[in-house]
C-alpha cells in the first residue's frame, strides 16, 4: 500500500500538489483555529481526494474537534477515517491516531507532561503499525529554530520504542520536517509548511504492506 503523508496545512490545502497513492494520512493541525468554516473547507477537500482511503487526526490549532466533538463530527464526511485516541484496520494494517501534544499555552488537546499525558499513550495498541500523532517524540525531529530545543515528548518515545511501529507520523514542529529511522522504526515530520507558515515542504511518500 503507498500512503501519501501530511501535516500542518493550516487551511492551505488547496495550494498542496498531492502524488498518487492508495492512502492519504493527515497528522492534524488542518486548520489555522478550528473555526467551523475552516473545518468544513478543508472536509470538503480532503473527503474528496482521489485515494481509496483518507485518514485524519486534529492538532492543537483545530480547537472545534475538541471544544465541540460531537458539532465537529457531524462533519467528518463517511469518506474519512477521524481517529481521537483510537484505531483502524484497513487491509490488515493497524493505525492508531491520537491529537495530543504537551501543554502550550493552552492550545487544542494540550495535556501536562508526565501524568497528564501518560495515559494516551498507553492506549496505543502493542500491534500498531502506523501510529499518526500530532505531535513528535523527544529528540526526534522536534527541534525548534529559535535555539534548537528538542521539545517533543519523552513519554511518547518510551512508548514507541517499547512498541516498535513500521511508521510513526507527526508534524506539529514545522521546522522538523523529514524524516529518520532509528531502531527499526520510521520516524516521519510531514509537516509541509514551515516555521513561518510558507507551504515549502512535500507530501511524504510511505510503502507499507
Amino acid at each position: 500500500m503507498k500512503i501519501i503523508l501530511i501535516s500542518d496545512t493550516h487551511s492551505q490545502h488547496h495550494r498542496l500538489v498531492l502524488p498518487p497513492g492508495d492512502m492519504i494520512i493527515h497528522a492534524g493541525d488542518f486548520s489555522k483555529r478550528g473555526r467551523t468554516e475552516e473545518v468544513e473547507d478543508f472536509f470538503s477537500w480532503f473527503g474528496q481526494l482521489p485515494y481509496q482511503y483518507r485518514i485524519c487526526i486534529a492538532g492543537n490549532h483545530d480547537f472545534m474537534a475538541e471544544n465541540f466533538p460531537e458539532a465537529f463530527q457531524q462533519l467528518v464526511p463517511d469518506t474519512v477515517i477521524y481517529l481521537n485516541d483510537s484505531g483502524v484496520v484497513v487491509e490488515g494494517i493497524r493505525f492508531w491516531g491520537s491529537p495530543i501534544t504537551p501543554w502550550f499555552f493552552d492550545w487544542a488537546f494540550n495535556r501536562r507532561r508526565g501524568a497528564e499525558i501518560r495515559p494516551h499513550w498507553a492506549l496505543i495498541p502493542a500491534d500498531t503499525d502506523v501510529l499518526i500523532t500530532h505531535g513528535p517524540p523527544y529528540s526526534i525531529l522536534d527541534r525548534v529554530a529559535r535555539d534548537g530545543s528538542p521539545v517533543g515528548c519523552r513519554d511518547l518515545l518510551r512508548t514507541v520504542q517499547e512498541i516498535q511501529p513500521k511508521i510513526h507520523v507527526f508534524g506539529h514542529i514545522h521546522e522538523g520536517y523529514g524524516e529518520v529511522i532509528q531502531g527499526g522504526v520510521r520516524y516521519i515530520n510531514a509537516s509541509v509548511l514551515d516555521e513561518n507558515y510558507a507551504l515549502v515542504n512535500r507530501p511524504v511518500e510511505a510503502i507499507i504492506d
